[in-house]
């Protein structure tokens, strides 16, 4: 029987394949009494879910739409969770919970907030850089693509600004400017004269132009929202050269994929970014991370996965069964 629970919490939710990625990931660590469900739980939902949860909970995945709802509940614990406002993790310390507001029946325990999204982001494409064998210069002199402007670009972006070797930024969205912590993130991290720009979703030539001269493209709208984007590649003949990490991992490859792959370039589904955002996640929540990771936890973690790599194998082969 588990005494340790964690979840994925968000809505819709029955399509996450967090489950199999973290129990997957139990399981290479020995850990039996640790399991990991989801829940649907709205905006409106998640204060009664989290004065209901007890001690035997360890810790929380947050989707959309609940990545800047968990804010007020926790304390940012890492650059990302800080800067953007936006956390997928949650980390529960019932050592320092309080129990004088009746509200929380167990007791309300101390929650540190985490975003794995930037990492997530980061490592898929250090994993394809490496099996592509690119090697590319910390010179800032590479550009790069995100397509739409929602709280999954704001992570893109700043995924971006953490690799050294991009220096400009193009965001194409249906309402350019609409999100204005890019401009946070980029113009603060990315020091270059000229770190970013955006542009229509509905200028084929500027999003063609973009696309041919991106090293990096990252996808960040859901469902079947970027399928006008691959049509607008294929009419606009561009050619491609650079990576591109599409979020959505179902259908699986993407129409954008396909549309990419067809002009040139290479395509990461958003399974990769998946499954390295959910390995830092299973780190914390078990505890094998301490509860304040050093400025440097990019390398760190790079430094653990090479230490377990039967914990990211046994979690990418569970991920492809059930893909």
């Amino acid at each position: 029987m588990a005494n340790h629970h964690c979840a994925v919490l968000g809505k819709p939710i029955a399509h996450s394949l967090s489950p199999v990625l973290h129990n997957a990931a139990y399981r290479a660590l020995g850990l039996s009494e640790w399991h990991y469900d989801k829940h649907e739980v709205g905006e409106d939902e998640l204060d009664a879910f989290l004065k209901g949860l007890d001690p035997s909970w360890a810790g929380l995945s947050l989707t959309m739409p609940l990545k800047k709802t968990i804010q007020p509940y926790g304390v940012p614990s890492n650059l990302w969770a800080k800067e953007l406002h936006i956390a997928n993790t949650a980390v529960f310390d019932w050592s320092k919970a309080t129990y004088d507001d009746q509200e929380w029946p167990h007791g309300k325990p101390g929650i540190r907030l985490y975003n794995t999204d930037v990492i997530g982001i980061q490592l898929a494409f250090d994993n394809a850089n490496r099996e592509f064998g690119e090697h590319h210069k910390p010179d800032r002199s590479l550009n790069a693509l995100i397509i739409g402007n929602g709280n999954t670009a704001t992570s893109a972006a700043a995924a971006c600004a953490m690799m050294p070797e991009i220096g400009h930024v193009t965001i194409a969205a249906r309402h350019p400017g609409k999100n204005p912590g890019l401009n946070d993130v980029l113009g603060k991290f990315i020091k270059t004269s000229h770190p970013y720009d955006e542009i229509s979703l509905d200028d084929v030539a500027a999003l063609t132009t973009a696309a041919s001269q991106a090293e990096y493209a990252i996808n960040t709208i859901p469902d079947h929202a970027a399928d006008g984007v691959a049509e607008m590649l294929v009419d606009g003949m561009a050619s491609v050269h650079g990576s591109l990490l599409d979020v959505v991992y179902d259908p699986r490859p993407t129409k954008l994929m396909k549309a990419w792959r067809n002009r040139g370039g290479r395509a990461i589904g958003g399974e990769e970014m998946l499954l390295y955002q959910a390995l830092v996640q299973v780190l914390l929540m078990t505890g094998i991370w301490d509860t304040d990771p050093p400025s440097d936890a990019d390398q760190r973690l790079q430094d653990t996965t090479t230490e377990d790599d039967h914990l990211e194998i046994a979690m990418r082969k569970a991920l492809e069964e059930a893909l």
